[in-house]
């Protein structure tokens, strides 16, 4: 880990805002796997981002854009979000992320495949369309036009452009998460 954990007593100003806003947020909507610990200091990218206002505010407020509201499923967010995170290989994305997905009903063997950067043979037609389009993506270059049309035929314009910021956004976690080091919680 490449920074040190900031003790919310130790926050500065312009930091003591966001941290009352991520921790609300976090509360809300991010539940199910550590990223808090006891004293109420931030983990997990978190951390990175409030040590940096700057940068980590608007970051923060596109996490918080993409997690209130969604129009996609929750399996469709999940395999998306997995799929961002095997290719990066994020340690603490995935950790957090294979446990969300769990309560969303994912099964073990699924997980599995995804986090080892494979294809499960048994997704659903919706899961298997922010697979392909995830993992196009994070591929890089344009999202093939069949892979676009599939996603806007699924999830119609609108659930298809939030796929697309969905693993934007995790792109950006997943780049914060092995810049720092972030570690998985004991």
């Amino acid at each position: 880990m490449r920074l040190p954990i900031l003790d919310p007593k130790d926050l500065s100003a312009e930091q003591k805002p966001l941290y009352d806003d991520m921790r609300a947020g976090i509360t809300d909507h991010f539940k199910g796997f550590v990223n808090m610990r006891d004293d109420g200091a931030l983990l997990g990218p978190w951390n990175p981002w409030i040590r940096e206002p700057r940068f980590g505010g608007p970051v923060w407020e596109l996490v918080k854009a993409i997690a209130s509201n969604p129009l996609l499923p929750a399996p469709v967010r999940e395999v998306a979000i997995l799929v961002t995170g095997s290719h990066f290989r994020s340690g603490y994305e995935l950790y957090a992320h294979v446990l969300v997905a769990e309560q969303r009903g994912l099964s073990d063997e699924k997980l599995a495949t995804i986090v080892a950067g494979q294809r499960p043979v048994d997704l659903t037609k919706q899961e298997a369309v922010a697979y392909d389009m995830a993992s196009a993506l994070v591929s890089g270059g344009v999202l093939p036009e069949l892979t676009y049309r599939a996603a806007v035929k699924e999830f119609g314009e609108h659930g298809a452009a939030e796929l697309s910021y969905l693993v934007g956004v995790y792109c950006m976690v997943s780049v914060t998460l092995n810049t720092f080091d972030v570690p998985v919680p004991d």
